[in-house]
């Protein structure tokens, strides 16, 4: 069986703590933003020193960084963005994520020497596109969520085998066309398009009774009409996408890179998405012939905040499949306990940081890198002048516990 080329896992990071644990829980690169010029507002992003510390911390593991710069500017904010982009041609991250053309002629006009990938706020959906953007310069096309496999396999047959094609694999997908949204302006006055989405896709709404016609609850005098064209209707809160049970097709298409979306999500997020793909990639390609998905990887997808799974539009259109949420709401993640400092071997104690309360006699499990979840009882916690305590209450707080076995600085410790 002749595999492609191992495919990295692109991991999301809206700030430095994300960073690092999406390092030590085995991305091959990142996906962040500087504080202006990205995609996700709401995100902490990276003041332009965090920028230089992030790749300088990255690439001292091994990690490839890539900037998302992927908005569409006004006029006014073109002299900006160049400044930016020659301030990224400096620090060299591995590459620049970008959607706008004239962007992309910033970056090879103030930062000749960086590597372009088109973002999928580009909506890259044929062949076409993606050869035209290679001519242009670009390294990399992030396509369109909106493909299915078929459609992938299609298009990397007929591109240049050194143009590489990223893919989201996990996590939220935009009700609209991947994020050319007009609903958030609408409501609210906040651009989606510059990274300020309020999520109006989220809200509940109803129908008035009486004609086609929906509203959010909240604004009951602004009417939306919900009639069906020959294109079908357009539907508010999707599910979100986890093909982590489908590993072996991802690679058979081509995909280059697997991105987990989330960098709005928690470190905890950021952490088990990126372990549970990386396990599981990493055990395809160490076997191909007698792998099997055995559901240890899903089991930990489902312990991180999501709405309910589906496998977007790879497979089918979501309305063929019932791929839409009931309600939209989220299913929460377990509890993010606390993270391993130390670890001595001799009295196998482990000392943590808090994250959210402990509680001595309560069953706990415990995440390590490369590997699934191990269970134990929280037993003997102490402070941290060794005095015996019944719960670790505070935020940061360091506390140990007597554990049943070996543990790593930076594993992760969760309510069970």
């Amino acid at each position: 069986m002749q595999l492609r080329n191992k495919p990295e896992i692109l991991s999301p990071c809206g700030n430095f703590e994300k960073l690092r644990f999406a390092v030590r829980y085995g991305a091959d690169a990142v996906y962040l933003a500087g504080k202006q010029f990205g995609m996700r507002t709401a995100s902490d992003n990276f003041s332009d020193e965090e920028l230089k510390e992030a790749i300088d911390f990255a690439h001292s593991h091994g990690v490839k960084v890539y900037i998302t710069a992927n908005v569409m500017p006004r006029e006014s904010e073109l002299e900006a963005f160049g400044e930016y982009i020659s301030f990224l041609g400096k620090i060299k991250p591995d590459a620049i994520i970008v959607a706008d053309l004239g962007v992309l002629s910033l970056v090879k006009e103030k930062a000749p020497g960086l590597e372009i990938h088109i973002s999928t706020q580009a909506n890259t959906v044929n062949s076409r596109s993606c050869r035209m953007f290679y001519e242009l310069g670009a390294k990399r096309v992030v396509l369109s969520r909106e493909l299915s496999l078929e459609e992938i396999k299609r298009i990397r047959s007929e591109i240049p085998e050194d143009l590489e094609l990223e893919a989201f694999i996990h996590g939220a997908m935009c009700v609209s066309h991947s994020g050319r949204c007009l609903l958030s302006n609408f409501f609210v006055g906040r651009d989606a398009n510059h990274g300020a989405c309020a999520q109006p896709c989220r809200w509940e709404y109803h129908g008035d009774g009486l004609h086609a016609d929906i509203f959010e609850v909240k604004r009951p005098d602004i009417h939306l009409s919900a009639l069906e064209n020959e294109r079908g209707t357009f539907i508010f809160s999707s599910k979100d996408m986890c093909m982590i049970e489908h590993i072996p097709e991802l690679v058979d298409a081509g995909i280059n890179s697997f991105k987990i979306e989330g960098r709005v999500k928690s470190a905890y997020y950021t952490a088990i998405t990126t372990n549970a793909y990386r396990t599981e990639l990493d055990k395809y390609f160490a076997d191909p012939e007698g792998y099997s998905f055995d559901g240890t990887a899903l089991t930990e997808l489902e312990s991180v905040s999501h709405r309910e799974y589906c496998t977007g539009y790879f497979f089918d259109h979501p309305m063929q499949n019932a791929q839409i949420t009931k309600n939209g709401g989220y299913i929460k993640e377990k509890a993010f306990l606390a993270t391993v400092e130390r670890f001595d071997a001799e009295t196998g104690r482990a000392y943590l940081i808090q994250r959210n309360k402990a509680v001595c006699g309560d069953e706990a499990e415990i995440i390590t890198p490369g590997g699934c979840a191990r269970k134990f009882i929280l037993e003997d916690m102490q402070n941290e002048k060794g005095e015996p305590i019944e719960s670790a209450p505070h935020p940061q707080m360091i506390f140990s516990v007597k554990m049943p076995f070996d543990v790593k600085v930076g594993d992760i410790i969760r309510g069970k």
